[in-house]
């Protein structure tokens, strides 16, 4: 489906029949169908929306630099156009920045938050090493990144036995516009900085995870962002890279539904 309210094209699909609705926001150069391992799981307990950010999947970009307030007033317009007055989102990667400044933003949209394998501030060294992956995007596009990036994201021998799967993704990440891709890319590395201690932090509920071994976004960057948060919760994932929901599903899926029918059981 494609909701045309306030000029975002976006393209969008529902999950499940009955239930509270919840909200999956992919991360960079990705698409809705990141979550095709969750929503099996997720839809037999709630609504599950999902759907393509500015600039990636079907969704076409926008005029200007992208920033998280633009992806961030895209749901907005997407949940409004779905009539949807409140709800629980979860992001992954830079779809848990978006969560961050749409928790900032909207608050009174929101039953939980869910934070997932989402950066908070970087070394020097780090902040260097993804400013330098967005000029090399920039230049020869996202095919120059991505092998680069599946050794980040998947353990080795999840990436070597499950070719199929990376396959699948380098072809999701492949399929970005270069000038769009590195526009994208430029919010991931730069974004971070307008969340840290915020002025209004986040109130409701919030699930904040990441594994082990997610070099990009370690258990530190989680429980710095967890101190920031009055209601959150911790949760690390042993063994596990940055795209755990794809290489354990099941554990990543289990410790979703214990904390959304932890929140949904008491409203």
């Amino acid at each position: 489906m494609t909701s045309s309210r306030d000029n975002y094209q976006t393209n969008y699909e529902w999950h499940g029949e009955t239930g509270p609705t919840i909200v999956l926001v992919h991360g960079l150069g990705l698409n809705h169908r990141m979550w095709q391992w969750q929503i099996p799981a997720l839809s037999q307990s709630f609504r599950v929306l999902t759907y393509d950010l500015v600039g990636h999947g079907q969704t076409p970009p926008q005029d200007g630099n992208p920033d998280l307030t633009l992806f961030s007033t895209q749901l907005r317009s997407l949940l409004n156009e779905c009539k949807v007055d409140r709800c629980s989102v979860l992001g992954f990667s830079l779809g848990g920045m978006i969560v961050r400044r749409f928790a900032m933003n909207y608050p009174e949209m929101l039953n939980a938050t869910g934070i997932l394998f989402s950066p908070h501030k970087r070394t020097e060294e780090a902040q260097q090493a993804i400013i330098d992956r967005v000029e090399q995007a920039r230049a020869s596009g996202p095919g120059a990144t991505v092998d680069a990036a599946l050794k980040r994201w998947f353990g080795d021998n999840f990436r070597e036995g499950n070719p199929d799967v990376m396959d699948l993704i380098r072809k999701w990440v492949n399929a970005n516009d270069k000038n769009v891709y590195s526009g994208n890319y430029r919010v991931l590395a730069d974004g971070v900085e307008e969340l840290i201690a915020p002025s209004n932090p986040i109130q409701c509920p919030t699930l904040v995870m990441t594994g082990t071994h997610d070099f990009g976004n370690p258990p530190e960057m989680s429980e710095a962002i967890v101190a920031e948060i009055p209601n959150s919760q911790l949760v690390i994932l042993p063994e596990l890279r940055h795209m755990a929901m794809v290489e354990n599903p099941d554990l990543f899926n289990k410790r979703i539904l214990s904390f959304l029918n932890r929140i949904y059981s008491r409203l």
